[in-house]
């Protein structure tokens, strides 16, 4: 058959189809494998080509910024000015080549970053499981499903246990489809009706199965529908769209500015071609052509710092809105918790009298006195250690943490049933609450029961005492329930255990083991909370973050853990499911304000709480994992789902994927995405703070009726070496050591008051600077010598400036903030290449300029750091005001 014809896989058993793609139960071998993967290629949508190196070129050359460039370059060949003509040109084919050499990189690390967070498949191949990524599933290949996980390729279903998959994707219904491996339908049968196929793109609902892949990638019924169509996401965020809005902005303003200029120049009766190229300065004055180039490299470095820090950005957009963050929604279990539960008390019968429980690590020293119930602890039990993974469990974690009681005690679990095999079990059933197993005992047979103390008492005529066995009485059972009782209110989950001697093997489940039992004891476990947690949610109330913990444990055990982690606290409240179900949304929206814990509440409803939160004006980061948390986690302005235990669905819904599952993971991530949103307001203020003197000190002169104290090289030149070096450096600037004490940005504030005061005020002292250095070279040595400390006087003082922009209130000499070394680099080879044009004649003259006697060198300097100075006078006053 040919390969590409489509075949009606859901009109054939399961045997024609393993003959047909010549598979078997065991699965492909790894060879046959590679040779199929080779011939049909990777099992993945067709994504758009990347963009040629022309066609990036020629976004770069149809840029407003760039074009003004060019035509300014154009000008300048028309007017013989060879060498503005030429150095023009030259930065735009500089900035061309490093915004298309920065956007191969950011592309490449974008797709390495999205390849990180791509599906697996569990499959089996020469009999044995592993797990591969989905994109080299081929078909023949034996694969697994289950619940949460998103159906890889198209899929003929081989065993299903209780399987739904829902397939809104291909038919639009959303109510899951049961699926059954068994039946077979005709070729015409509509894709809705196959129960025994799963479509690539649909998701499982609920259960499991096995399947065989029958098509892949373009080839399955997700890919005939979606052709061309290009998938993949558009990395160009609303930052980035606000600072190229921002750049057209400038220069249409800029090019206002020439005209007022040219005009101005005319009324004083200005020959026209000093005052075109005058405005041709003014005009790549105005132009911040490094700054959307600046931001793309800052929020690329930020995102791979990140994912170092097991932070994987999925979408750039959540980079931004980290840094405005104001609530943190997070699921308790893995995140808050370790996610492994752990015996911590244990009562017998002298416990229950004192009415105080025993620590785990005392009982094991009075091992004697605890020995029965721990052994009834690890036979009654269905957990095991897995022996894959040292240390970690297969089976319910509540029977794991039995488990690691035993080996508290010295106990292991396989010898101890290999001693004592198990002869029978009645599961465990919700009517019941308990479980029971019989066992081989040196003296015959045992039964162990285990499950809820409440269930279990009224089945106990007896009760096991360090002196022996004697009946209970109802003053027991009372200390026995105060005493659990306790323990469930210190956050604790409760087992009881009990055993019966039994004289034979029952045959059936119905037998009635449960009766005439004698109790043992109790034991109380936890899911211990993160020690290091609770600094990280003190962190984030610093920095103006509330941490709200959603769990589907009960109000007691929700507040005892959420004090630990100083959560809740004085003044805060706690929702149940019950009271959420009954408030209205502007009940929930009056008390949103307060709550700190919503407690046994089922995933459906963390979309109410973050519509809740988003209705009251919050940022929401939303934690989740399950299949039912993805609307939840598409709703949350940052969804941020768990990169071990989560599911495929939870996944593709998310913004932000942790994949160690740990909450400090977030609190880092706020903490980077603060960092890159200042790091960007500092190269906007230094850049534009330099534009700005530019401006102001051409429009002066021309006012003033002077030659022009600068030439559009020499604005070229600063804007490429003092201005482009630097704000890079500023870009991966270290966070100050306060940049999580204080509030939330909130969002669309780039731009905030402040920063534009800034901006204007230090462009100030920078022009002042100039014009006063251009005066004074005029006036003592004429105008080349007042244009060469003018132009030295900008680029020396921009280097300077950039250390102004560490922080917008503290001195540049403050302690405590990390150091910059690439600020410090940048620097010192800006001063080199300046030192190499005034040094070497040949530059010097390409550049009209002229060499400074020694006083007229110290006088530069010092204006150069008159603006340091001046920036740092006004941060004194700003500090002694907000005192």
């Amino acid at each position: 058959m040919d390969d590409h014809l489509p075949k009606p896989w859901h009109a054939k058993s399961v045997e024609d189809v393993q003959a047909m793609l010549e598979t078997s139960e065991d699965g492909l071998s790894d060879a046959e494998a590679a040779l199929r993967l080779q011939r049909d290629g990777f099992n993945e949508l067709r994504q758009k080509s990347k963009k040629s190196i022309l066609i990036m070129l020629k976004e770069q050359l149809t840029d407003v910024m760039i074009l003004i460039l060019i035509g300014a370059a154009g000008l300048s060949v028309l007017l013989h000015e060879w060498t503005e003509a030429i150095v023009i040109l030259v930065i735009v084919a500089l900035n061309a080549t490093v915004s298309i050499i920065q956007e191969r990189k950011a592309a490449n690390a974008l797709e390495a970053l999205k390849n990180m967070g791509a599906p697996f498949a569990r499959v089996l191949r020469e009999g044995e499981e592993s797990m591969i990524p989905a994109k080299e599933l081929v078909v023949g290949d034996i694969i697994y499903l289950e619940d949460g996980s998103i159906v890889p390729a198209d899929i003929r279903l081989i065993n299903t246990n209780n399987l739904k998959i829902q397939e809104a994707s291909l038919t639009g219904e959303s109510v899951p489809v049961d699926k059954e491996d068994t039946a077979l339908f005709s070729e015409e049968s509509p894709l809705g009706d196959r129960s025994n196929m799963a479509y690539s793109s649909s998701v499982v609902m609920y259960g499991n199965g096995t399947g065989i892949v029958v098509e892949t990638g373009m080839r399955t019924e997700v890919g005939q529908i979606a052709g061309l169509l290009d998938q993949q996401d558009e990395y160009d965020t609303p930052l980035k769209q606000k600072l190229n809005s921002v750049g057209k902005i400038l220069s249409i303003f800029g090019l206002l500015v020439c005209i007022v200029i040219f005009v101005i120049g005319s009324l004083y009766g200005r020959p026209w071609i000093p005052l075109l190229m005058t405005a041709i300065s003014l005009a790549i004055s105005v132009i911040p052509e490094g700054l959307p180039a600046t931001a793309t490299i800052v929020m690329a470095l930020g995102v791979q710092r990140m994912a170092q820090k097991n932070a994987l950005v999925r979408k750039l957009p959540a980079v931004e809105t980290l840094g405005g963050a104001t609530v943190i929604c997070c699921d308790k279990t893995g995140t808050l918790t370790q996610n492994r539960m752990t015996v911590t008390k244990v009562a017998m019968n002298g416990d229950f009298e004192s009415g105080h429980t025993t620590e785990v690590g005392r009982a094991s020293e009075r091992q004697e006195i605890y020995l029965e119930l721990v052994h009834a602890a690890l036979l009654c039990n269905n957990a095991s250690l897995d022996p894959d993974r040292p240390g970690e469990i297969l089976g319910d974690p509540t029977e794991g943490a039995l488990i690691y009681l035993g080996d508290a005690f010295g106990l292991n679990q396989n010898e101890l049933e290999e001693e004592h095999p198990r002869l029978f079990e009645q599961p465990f059933d919700s009517d019941r609450k308990r479980m029971t197993t019989v066992h081989q005992m040196k003296d015959g047979f045992t039964a162990f029961t285990k499950g809820a103390v409440d269930e279990m008492l009224p089945l106990c005529n007896y009760i096991l005492t360090s002196s022996g066995i004697r009946s209970i009485t109802e003053k027991d059972r009372k200390e026995i329930r105060e005493l659990c009782l306790t323990m469930s209110s210190d956050a604790l989950r409760v087992l009881g255990f009990a055993k019966r001697v039994v004289s034979e093997i029952p045959e059936d489940d119905e037998a009635d083991l449960e009766c005439d039992l004698t109790f043992l004891g109790a034991v109380g476990m936890i899911d211990p909370p993160r020690k290091e947690v609770i600094q990280a949610v003190e962190t984030c109330k610093a920095a103006g973050i509330r941490t709200i913990m959603i769990t589907g444990d009960h109000k007691v055990t929700a507040v005892a853990i959420a004090q630990q982690l100083k959560i809740f606290c004085e003044g805060n409240t706690v929702v149940s499911g019950d009271e959420l179900h009954k408030m209205s949304d502007d009940e929930l929206d009056k008390s949103i304000g307060t709550t700190t814990v919503f407690a046994r509440v089922t995933p459906s409803d963390k979309l109410r709480i973050i519509e809740s939160l988003q209705r009251t004006g919050e940022i929401a980061a939303m934690t989740g994992d399950g299949v039912n948390d993805a609307p939840a986690l598409k709703a949350a302005d940052i969804g941020v789902a768990m990169g071990k235990s989560g599911t495929d669905v939870a996944k593709e819904a998310a913004d932000m994927l942790l994949l160690d599952d740990n909450f400090t993971t977030i609190e880092y991530a706020i903490r980077e995405g603060r960092r890159i949103y200042r790091n960007i307001q500092k190269v906007i203020q230094f850049l534009l703070a330099g534009n700005i003197a530019e401006i102001l000190t051409l429009f002066i002169a021309t006012l003033l009726n002077w030659d022009a104290p600068i030439l559009a090289v020499h604005i070229l030149l600063i804007n490429l070496v003092t201005d482009s070096l630097p704000a890079i450096a500023l870009g991966i600037d270290p966070a100050s050591k306060n940049i999580m004490k204080h509030k939330p940005v909130k969002s669309g504030t780039l731009f905030e008051s402040g920063l534009v005061i800034r901006v204007i005020l230090h462009g100030i002292f920078i022009t002042i600077a100039t014009v006063w250095a251009y005066r004074y070279g005029l006036t003592a040595q004429g105008h080349t010598v007042g244009m060469t400390m003018t132009f030295l006087v900008l680029a020396i003082s921009q280097m300077f400036h950039a250390l102004n922009q560490r922080s917008n209130i503290d001195s540049i000499f403050t302690r405590g903030n990390q150091h910059n070394k690439a600020l410090f680099g940048t620097m010192a080879a800006s001063g080199v290449i300046i030192a190499l044009i005034m040094i070497i004649p040949q530059l010097r003259s390409f550049f009209s300029l002229t060499t400074l006697s020694f006083h007229q060198w110290l006088i530069t300097l010092g204006f150069s750091l008159l603006p340091l100075i001046l920036v740092e006078i006004t941060k004194l006053i700003q500090r002694i005001c907000s005192k």
